[in-house]
C-alpha cells in the first residue's frame, strides 16, 4: 500500500476516468455500450495521498470479533491463516485505512464519469449499472480478501439507474450478477436466448418490493475441494466437499455477522434439508447448461 505525491490521471483509474470520457464524448449522439473497467480497490492499496489523508488509522473501525467464533467453521472456510495473517491491531488498522483510501479514489473517478453523462446530457437516456465482481472480508473471522463463502466476500454492490426508473431505493431481494445480462436486454428491448441462467431484474426496478424467489449461489476451491453456497433473503447455506468437509447455517435475521453456526443444532435440521436441496439442484441446473 503507498499514498502516491502525484495526480488522479497518473494512476490507471484516472487514465480509464478520462479515457471513458473521451469516448462518451464521441459516441454521445449514436446508441452506445461503455463497459467501464477501474482496478481498484483491488490490491495493491495504491491512490493519490489526499484520499489517505480522509481517514486516521485511530478512528478506523475494525471489524466485530466474537470469542471462540472459529469453533464451529469447517476448516475449509478458512482462507487466511493464521488469523489476520498474524498483523497486529495497528498494522490492521493501516490496511484498512489504505483500502478506504482506494475505494475513495475509485469513487472519484465513477464521479467524473457520471459527471460526464451530466454534461453531455446524456443520463436521460443512458442505463448505468454499477457493481463489482466479488466482496472482501476486513478481518471477519479473521479473514483478509476475497477467497470465502462468507457474506462479506460473497456479497457485491450492485446499483442499477434507469431512465424514468425508481429513484433512491434499495431491494432487499436476492439477487446474481448472472441477472444483469437478461435485465439489460429487456430493458433495451433485445431478445436474449431462451435458455439464460439469470432472471430479469426488471421487476424489481419497478417495485423493489415485488415477489421474488430467486436464490443466489457462490463457490470457491480449496485445493481439490469445492465449496459451495446458497444465499437466500433470511439464510446462507454452505457444503464444503458436498459436505464431507463441513457444512454451515447462517440465519441473517438474527445473526447478521455470521458468528453462530447453525448447521448442527437439530433445531434447525428441517432448514439445512431444505436449503441443501436447494443447493444441490441449483449445481445441477447450472452443470446441465
Amino acid at each position: 500500500m503507498a499514498a502516491d505525491e502525484g495526480s488522479d490521471e497518473e494512476q490507471t483509474d484516472g487514465l480509464i476516468a478520462t479515457e471513458a470520457i473521451k469516448l462518451l464524448e464521441e459516441k454521445k449522439n449514436a446508441p452506445f455500450f461503455l463497459a467501464v473497467g477501474f482496478f481498484r480497490p483491488h490490491t495493491p492499496y495504491v491512490a493519490p495521498k489526499k484520499y489517505f489523508d480522509l481517514y486516521s488509522p485511530e478512528k478506523v473501525t475494525l471489524a466485530k470479533e466474537k470469542e471462540n467464533d472459529l469453533e464451529d467453521i469447517p476448516e475449509p472456510a478458512l482462507f487466511t491463516k493464521p488469523s489476520h495473517w498474524g498483523l497486529n491491531e495497528a498494522d490492521r488498522r493501516e490496511a484498512q485505512r489504505a483500502y478506504y483510501a482506494v475505494i475513495s479514489f475509485m469513487d472519484a473517478q465513477v464521479g467524473k464519469v457520471l459527471d460526464a453523462l451530466d454534461r453531455l446530457k446524456l443520463r436521460d437516456n443512458t442505463i448505468v449499472v454499477l457493481w463489482s465482481d466479488h466482496g472482501y472480508n476486513l478481518g471477519q473471522h479473521g479473514q483478509w480478501m476475497k477467497q470465502s463463502l462468507f457474506e462479506n466476500s460473497a456479497r457485491v454492490p450492485l446499483i442499477i439507474s434507469v431512465p424514468g426508473g425508481v429513484k433512491g431505493k434499495a431491494s432487499l431481494r436476492t439477487v446474481e450478477l448472472i441477472d444483469l445480462y437478461p435485465t439489460l436486454a429487456q430493458l433495451c428491448e433485445l431478445t436474449p436466448p431462451a435458455d439464460l441462467q439469470g432472471k430479469s431484474l426488471v421487476p424489481l426496478l419497478k417495485n423493489p418490493n415485488a415477489t421474488w424467489d430467486k436464490p443466489a449461489y457462490t463457490q470457491v476451491r480449496r485445493g481439490d475441494i469445492m465449496g459451495r453456497s446458497v444465499r437466500t433473503e433470511r439464510y446462507r447455506y454452505t457444503e464444503w466437499d458436498e459436505g464431507r468437509q463441513g457444512v454451515e447455517l447462517y440465519d441473517h435475521q438474527t445473526d447478521p455477522d455470521e458468528f453462530n453456526n447453525l448447521a448442527k443444532q437439530s433445531s434447525h435440521a428441517a432448514t439445512v434439508k431444505e436449503l441443501a436441496e436447494l443447493l444441490h439442484k441449483g449445481y445441477a441446473l447450472k452443470n446441465k447448461s
